[in-house]
């Protein structure tokens, strides 16, 4: 279908001037002068067939028809802004990362100060998800996640680390109940209801359980563990933070669950996400470095 669009200089122009109200700070903001965007307005009415302004030259008004026009230009103009930006490759503008929510809370979001301290210009936009990631699909420049290969196709997989996982408890409920652990309720978590049967089969421990209580979401179990209501299997960057703050204790320790944490990158260029990656890649190298897990 063929369109009949006006030329953009046209469209620029009137929007630039219907925005300000006044051509003037139209041609300075377009860097032209100020005949240059009256002749373009011109141009512009006289090829839709109506006016777009009305009024004396010192107090113009759009009318209805410029009101329509401006109010589609401009969402139609951020459009095309966003679009080249999305596709620009430069260490500007914004990167989607789709990231399992109690990771972004524990984990992630407690040094992403450090990526925006680095690059500036680079807005990290955040999804809390853990589905499989589909990246024909999704709008995901990278998408974070554990478990096992194999991974989507056409990505990228930037490995950060194998998960470590281990029962945790508060301090003080050890205290109480101390080398009766079997008495406490065993809190369990609906996104990942398997975890005590795999720290169970990994660590060859059988370790006796309490009433069992489901909760929502992961981050949930945690804060209910946290403030004393049982004992939860949490992978070890979850809780290092309370562990080493005193607020939780881990009685045997963590063991390997067979997971991995890994990044994955859309394989085409994109010089945001691989900074992203590279900068999560280190980060992982540190964390690991300087917080092994205790086992």
């Amino acid at each position: 279908m063929s369109r009949h669009i006006p030329s953009l200089n046209a469209l620029r122009a009137f929007e630039a001037a219907g925005r300000h109200g006044r051509m003037t700070l139209a041609a300075d903001e377009l860097n032209v002068t100020h005949s240059a965007v009256s002749r373009q307005i011109q141009h512009l009415e006289a090829l839709l067939g109506v006016p777009l302004f009305e009024g004396p030259k010192n107090r113009l008004r759009l009318t209805e028809a410029g009101l329509t026009l401006l109010a589609g230009l401009g969402t139609a103009f951020d459009q095309i802004d966003a679009s080249v930006r999305a596709v620009a490759d430069t260490d500007e503008g914004a990167i989607d990362v789709s990231c399992p929510g109690t990771f972004t809370m524990r984990w992630l979001i407690p040094r992403l100060y450090r990526f925006q301290s680095d690059y500036p210009k680079i807005e990290v936009r955040l999804t809390a998800s853990s589905k499989p990631v589909d990246f024909e699909r999704d709008g995901f420049d990278v998408a974070i996640r554990v478990g096992d290969p194999p991974w989507p196709p056409g990505a990228d997989v930037i490995a950060l680390f194998p998960e470590q996982i281990g029962p945790v408890m508060a301090v003080h409920l050890a205290q109480i109940h101390a080398g009766s652990f079997g008495i406490n309720p065993e809190l369990h978590t609906r996104t990942r209801p398997h975890a005590w049967d795999d720290w169970r089969s990994c660590s060859g421990r059988q370790l006796s359980a309490g009433p069992r209580v489901d909760y929502e979401h992961f981050y949930f179990m945690l804060e209910a563990a946290r403030a004393g209501l049982g004992i939860c299997a949490a992978p070890w960057p979850y809780v290092v933070d309370d562990i080493h703050a005193g607020r939780l204790l881990a009685p045997f320790g963590f063991v390997d669950s067979g997971h991995h944490y890994v990044a994955l990158k859309r394989s085409r260029r994109n010089h945001k996400a691989s900074l992203f990656c590279d900068w999560l890649a280190a980060q992982a190298q540190e964390f690991q470095t300087l917080n092994p897990a205790p086992t």
